[in-house]
């Protein structure tokens, strides 16, 4: 064992400025959410009284908290739902396709929007959705009037599962493509044979093995449930779609920034990080039972 260590002994040295940036960065301000528990005044700092549990009992009483949980869960479940069946039925697609170039061009201009912020994103979407964008001046060919997609409470939530989709899926289809180059050609060669289609191919060989990499993505992504994406949704919600847009996230922002209620913005936040350690603890425990995948 000491041997093993000696051997390694850069490797570790290479981790300490990580681990002390860590420490420093995400461990030390953890003790700020001691706020949560105390009437908080920012005069008085820590030494605030303390008030127990009665910022969450204050949060939980909100009717607004309720239909926040609710539209974080319902779009990070979309989110996740058509993060995985997107990327995967475009990677078969993209599979298929006989011409390298073309092929490769296809898969980078679906992983270009990966690499962009959604401060770009949302001046992207902002002009491609308003009143005299690209979509209503198609929809208007049909004699259709223009739709508010970021202005109405029940387009809105659909607009960024949407939008989410069409950013990220190249990544997962990067995922999925390089999963299909490890099954064996042979499998192919032999199904031809015996007088299979490429439809057939894809149901009885393809989908299932691929199927554990699909698996080991969607038990990941149970992590992120209750993170339905605040860098998104802040740039292009409105007080018109509070209704069915705002998210845990935003909603603490706008308590903890905006209104200045520091604990109770602390309280909702600590709230939501306990909520997701445990779905990352089970999403793990989940990936290495269903999947076989383990991090140690």
């Amino acid at each position: 064992m000491l041997n093993k260590l000696r051997q390694q002994s850069h490797y570790h040295l290479m981790l300490i400025p990580s681990i002390v940036l860590v420490f420093i960065f995400s461990y030390i301000p953890l003790y700020g959410l001691v706020i949560a528990f105390q009437k908080y005044n920012p005069g008085l700092g820590f030494n605030s009284p303390w008030v127990g549990w009665d910022n969450f009992a204050h949060v939980f009483n909100q009717p607004n908290f309720v239909r926040t949980i609710w539209n974080t869960l319902y779009m990070s479940v979309f989110k996740i739902i058509g993060g995985i069946f997107v990327p995967v039925l475009f990677a078969l697609l993209l599979n298929e396709i006989a011409h390298r170039a073309v092929k490769r061009t296809f898969q980078t201009l679906v992983y270009i929007p990966n690499f962009l912020s959604w401060v770009i994103m949302a001046g992207i979407l902002l002009d491609i959705l308003s009143s005299d964008g690209i979509v209503n001046t198609f929809l208007g060919i049909f004699g259709i009037q223009p739709i508010s997609f970021l202005g109405s409470p029940s387009l809105f939530p659909w607009t960024m599962i949407v939008s989410d989709i069409w950013k990220g899926f190249g990544f997962g289809t990067v995922v999925y493509l390089a999963a299909l180059t490890s099954i064996d050609p042979g499998l192919y060669e032999a199904a031809m044979i015996d007088g299979a289609k490429r439809w057939k191919q894809t149901i009885y060989i393809t989908l299932p093995l691929l199927m554990p990499t699909i698996v080991l993505m969607t038990v990941l992504s149970l992590g992120n449930v209750l993170n339905a994406g605040f860098d998104q949704i802040y740039n292009l919600y409105s007080p018109v779609v509070y209704q069915s847009g705002d998210i845990i996230d935003t909603y603490v922002y706008r308590l903890g920034i905006q209104q200045a209620q520091y604990s109770i913005g602390a309280a909702v936040g600590l709230f939501k990080s306990v909520i997701s350690c445990i779905m990352v603890a089970l999403s793990y425990i989940l990936a290495y039972r269903v999947a076989g995948y383990r991090i140690f």
